[in-house]
């Protein structure tokens, strides 16, 4: 046996699993992320988008700047479509506020 002959047996690509595995385990990842983290984002805007859409005289809410207030008039809505620009006028101790609906975070849900 000569030494070329060795060296040519030393660099035979060893038998991989393949471009196929390769493949799986991108799809895997991407299916990871989007079941961890893409989709229960998701979750989460369309049920805020919905409390927004369900807000009435009277609710209890807490914007992003955190101030707390009643809201006391807001604009009627003619369709199931909610403008998240309207402008909301909430009472917040003896100060009345106008304030965004898409600047709302949260409802507050009175305790019983």
């Amino acid at each position: 046996m000569s030494f070329t002959h060795i060296f040519a047996q030393a660099a035979a690509p060893a038998g991989g699993p393949g471009m196929g595995a390769f493949l799986f385990q991108i799809a895997a990842i991407i299916g990871i992320f989007y079941f961890v983290l893409i989709r229960p984002q998701q979750k989460e805007r369309k049920r805020h988008e919905e409390a927004l859409k369900a807000l009435k005289k009277g609710d209890r809410i807490v914007t992003a700047g955190g101030l707390v207030g009643e809201i006391v008039h807001m604009p009627s809505v003619l369709d199931d479509k909610v403008n998240m620009d309207d402008q909301i006028t909430v009472k917040s101790g003896e100060s009345k506020l106008i304030v965004e609906r898409g600047r709302i975070a949260r409802v507050v849900v009175p305790t019983p």
